[in-house]
């Protein structure tokens, strides 16, 4: 019996429409929270049907969704450290990957700014969030010992710390709240906050 056939068109089309779901719903749970986001708010903004919005998931997986596109820049699945960002990376030898790593957070930081806490706040009230959010937070501890072996292998990290207390610094240090502390709270500029990642990582993670 012979496959069904696919259209490359289609397929396509199916992925700019996705795109444009994911991307409006980053807007609406961005400026209206969780609780006061519907999936009708999402279609407006993304000008699709509510039928296009239900068949690209649930609230809560639109959520996480979008949270993982605007973050990444692309949607995949399990750790950044097994998608293209990771390979990326991985091709680069010592400052250059460092610089390479700490400036995709930096811009990345920025693009979920608003969107992490309303992520955070939803999982304390809704169940599939919370479980959702779980499974983010694995995988994002994964890709911080990952960079750290990574760091390890390049000969930039020569602390004889364990790699997962190390990891665990990265992640507080990278993560989106320091963005959101030092530049929208403090109002530094991208440049400055940049140029405090790669001090911070240089003298708390790598150093002896």
């Amino acid at each position: 019996m012979a496959p069904p056939y696919v259209s490359p068109l289609r397929e396509a089309q199916a992925a700019q429409t996705r795109l444009r779901v994911l991307e409006a719903a980053a807007s609406v749970f961005g400026s209206s929270g969780y609780s006061g986001t519907s999936l009708p708010a999402i279609a407006a903004e993304a000008g699709v049907s509510l039928e296009t919005v239900k068949q690209n998931g649930p609230k809560a997986a639109l959520l996480l969704a979008s949270f993982d596109q605007a973050f990444s820049g692309v949607e995949g699945d399990g750790p950044l450290h097994f998608r293209e960002l990771g390979a990326q990376a991985a091709a680069l030898q010592g400052e250059e990957m460092l610089t390479f790593h700490l400036g995709f957070v930096a811009e990345a930081n920025a693009r979920v700014a608003r969107l992490w806490p309303r992520i955070l706040d939803a999982a304390a009230g809704d169940a599939e969030v919370g479980r959702r959010l779980e499974q983010l937070q694995h995988n994002r501890r994964f890709d911080m010992l990952s960079s750290i072996r990574e760091y390890r292998s390049k000969g930039l990290c020569h602390s004889a710390r364990p790699d997962a207390e190390l990891a665990d610094e990265l992640s507080f240090l990278i993560s989106p709240e320091s963005y959101t502390q030092l530049v929208v709270d403090a109002k530094w500029s991208m440049t400055r906050y940049r140029a405090w990642m790669l001090r911070a990582v240089r003298r708390l993670i790598l150093e002896d």
